[in-house]
């Protein structure tokens, strides 16, 4: 099989992108080629955007790692998948050989590579992926409403190891993005969900989406939430906001023996309370990225609804107006998921 032309943007630092075109060769043993519909602008995606990552990613990287898009071709070997498939890409390829992936533990592999960030991505009309990276979607599932799975698959695996129980009350601190989207997988999960956050555009769109909200920068989250749930706290805490009050305020509005789950990534160290730790046996859970089931469940909840997809998805723009996508998403005060339209029949 020949290589075919193909339209991709390629970043090239400084905060520019470039559309070019460029040669897509035929997908390699164990790999298949995929045609992309749609591809997410994620927070990390703006990392890369302000230079943040330029020693990881260098000056000639396509990006893009939430997509949907269908199979275009198999490479030698790969059977399973069938040419037209709707399918998803969940980006890690470990290496197999690490301790983390002897222990069956492959999304933490000590070697990890993610696939458009430590490879090419999806900001490409064709893009070839290792086989094990693939999950197949319902054939009537919207093709723009798809490529939020991989960051639902996110909320997926923190509400998983948060452990929570159907009726327990849920504190996400943060609204952005990822914080909605975990609000989102709580609720489905049986959760009492209150969204803190101080962005009034995030607010507003919380309370769109049927969620009870306090603004932490007008009110007591803590006395808030001790009313909520008559001098209890929460069961399960999320810290989403990557903030140190948002640090501060996981522990003040915890129950006793509560599930913290650490989502943020933070720029620096913060400061954590232990005392609240030890007084109230208080459990803290690192989660990072999702693992194959995280996957199948983000794709069970927006299939029936779970995630109101129209609401989050902001904007959509065509892969040649990327530049400008993402100079819109980095100054815009409301926009929640921006979508890069790939390809022309998407």
């Amino acid at each position: 099989m020949s290589p075919t032309t193909i339209n991709a943007a390629f970043y090239r630092g400084d905060k520019s992108f470039a559309v070019e075109r460029t040669e897509a060769p035929a997908p390699a043993a164990g790999e298949v080629q995929l045609r992309i519909a749609y591809c997410g602008i994620c927070g990390t995606d703006m990392h890369v955007y302000h230079g943040n990552m330029d020693a990881r990613v260098g000056l000639n990287r396509t990006l893009g790692h939430e997509m949907s898009g269908w199979v275009a071709a198999l490479g030698e070997g790969v059977t399973g998948y069938k040419v037209g498939q709707k399918v998803v890409v969940r980006p890690l390829d470990h290496c197999g050989d690490c301790p983390a992936c002897a222990a069956g533990h492959l999304h933490i592999c000590h070697n990890l590579k993610f696939l458009g960030l430590d490879t090419d991505g999806a900001l490409q009309e064709l893009w070839s992926v290792p086989a094990h990276t693939l999950h197949v979607l319902p054939d009537d599932l919207r093709m723009d409403h798809a490529a939020l799975i991989e960051p639902v698959a996110v909320a997926c695996h923190d509400v998983r190891l948060s452990g929570l129980q159907q009726g327990e009350d849920v504190v996400v601190i943060g609204g952005g993005p990822i914080g909605i989207l975990v609000a989102m997988a709580a609720r489905d999960a049986g959760g009492n969900v209150v969204v803190s956050e101080v962005n009034p555009n995030r607010l507003a769109i919380a309370q769109q989406l049927g969620f009870d909200t306090v603004n932490p920068s007008e009110v007591d989250l803590a006395q808030q939430i001790n009313e909520r749930t008559g001098h209890k706290g929460a069961e399960v805490v999320f810290e989403v906001s990557g903030t140190q009050p948002g640090v501060d305020a996981m522990t003040t509005v915890a129950a006793t023996r509560a599930r913290i789950v650490m989502v943020a990534i933070h720029a620096q160290k913060p400061q954590i309370d232990l005392f609240q730790f030890f007084w109230r046996e208080l459990k803290l859970i690192g989660a990072r990225v999702y693992e194959p089931e995280d996957y199948e469940k983000a794709i069970a909840i927006i299939a029936s609804g779970g995630v109101d997809a129209d609401t989050v998805i902001t904007d959509v723009s065509p892969l040649s107006e990327i530049q400008a996508a993402f100079q819109s998403l980095d100054r815009s005060p409301t926009a929640m998921k921006s979508l890069i339209k790939v390809g022309e029949n998407a």
